[in-house]
């Protein structure tokens, strides 16, 4: 290797550990949840970055009627390493809001390849897909990951009880209304096999492609949303 071409391959390594390190700092979001428009729930969600290590936590609380019968909130966590392709999670955890107290736990190893996923009382390891994602970590992967790479978004997630195969397409620009204002969005569509549930997420390109809406249609037509009530971003 020469000198030119290997200063070339360190100033490209510099470049891409200092991207990790001026991305977001922290960020604080809220989300208002509905059910065929009826407010039910709150989503409070905090994501810190340090030392390219992150953790994010997710907080969602019934409201209205939904609130005397769900009085413990659903909460989710995930952190692992923040590396140039994104988020890498280590572990994650969950519970689901209401009287259903049984939780989830997944544990990424990257080394020996292996999902190791603990649930309704169950033990089991699975093979860990090359860019894996937890159910919370993949909604801020879109702040690391390259615009290009939403053209053929495709990814492995777990919700802690298995991994499914997601595949993404980009719908045409537009910009949605939200608490927030007017916001130009990037509209991912996701493809659906027989049996799925239609899943759309909204990303605001003035705020580092940050998710500010989401609709998930059940096969009953129940449709749930989660629209951006509050943003803070910190560098």
């Amino acid at each position: 290797m020469t000198r030119q071409l290997a200063f070339v391959v360190l100033l490209a390594c510099i470049t891409l550990g200092t991207a990790i390190a001026a991305g977001p700092q922290t960020i604080q979001a809220q989300y208002d949840v509905s059910l065929d428009g009826l407010p039910i729930a709150v989503m409070q969600e905090n994501f810190e970055l340090r030392d390219n290590s992150y953790r994010i936590v997710s907080e969602t609380r019934a409201i209205g009627i939904l609130a005397l019968v769900q009085r413990r909130p659903g909460i989710l966590s995930s952190w692992g390493s923040a590396q140039p392709g994104g988020l890498r999670p280590l572990i994650f955890d969950g519970m689901r809001a209401g009287k259903d107290t049984r939780p989830v736990h997944a544990e990424f190893n990257w080394n020996t390849r292996e999902l190791k996923l603990t649930h309704d009382g169950r033990h089991e390891t699975l093979a860990l897909p090359d860019g894996t994602q937890d159910r919370l970590s993949v909604m801020y992967q879109f702040l690391f990951w390259p615009p290009e790479k939403l053209k053929n978004l495709e990814f492995p997630m777990t919700n802690g009880r298995k991994v499914d195969h997601y595949r993404y397409a980009i719908g045409p620009d537009t910009a949605i209304n939200t608490p927030l204002g007017l916001l130009a969005v990037v509209h991912l569509i996701k493809h659906r096999d027989p049996g799925d549930t239609a899943t759309e997420i909204w990303l605001a390109r003035n705020y580092r492609m940050m998710p500010v809406k989401m609709r998930i249609i059940e096969d009953d037509g129940k449709r749930y949303e989660q629209v951006i009530a509050r943003l803070e971003i910190s560098h």
